[in-house]
């Protein structure tokens, strides 16, 4: 499948598409039901500064947060990028579909 769009931040998208990607039902990895302690811990970090707590759920959140991102043709700043490669790798190889939003 070709992007159709080049990989941006989402400061640049009109207000429907914000719309858009906070209501995204169009993937079950883009909204995850959890805990408000979690959701306050977590507030608008990216995974260079919180991972989940749950040990064993680590390479399912950066794979979800890896497949949004590549959905929505979002970028990853260096600390993000480097953080989820240095994760990534102590994961299993597992292919990952992803169908993009726009």
């Amino acid at each position: 499948m070709e992007r159709r769009s080049p990989p941006v931040g989402a400061s640049s998208w009109s207000a429907a598409e914000r719309q858009a990607y906070a209501n995204d039902l169009g993937d079950d990895r883009s909204l995850i039901a959890v805990t408000a302690k979690s959701n306050r811990s977590k507030t608008d970090k990216d995974p260079a500064d919180w991972l989940p707590p749950a040990d064993d759920y680590v390479c399912t959140y950066v794979t979800d947060w890896t497949t949004v991102k590549t959905r929505w043709g979002l970028t990853a700043d260096p600390r993000e990028k480097d953080a989820l490669q240095r994760i990534a790798a102590g994961c299993p190889n597992n292919d990952i579909a992803v169908a993009f939003a726009r």
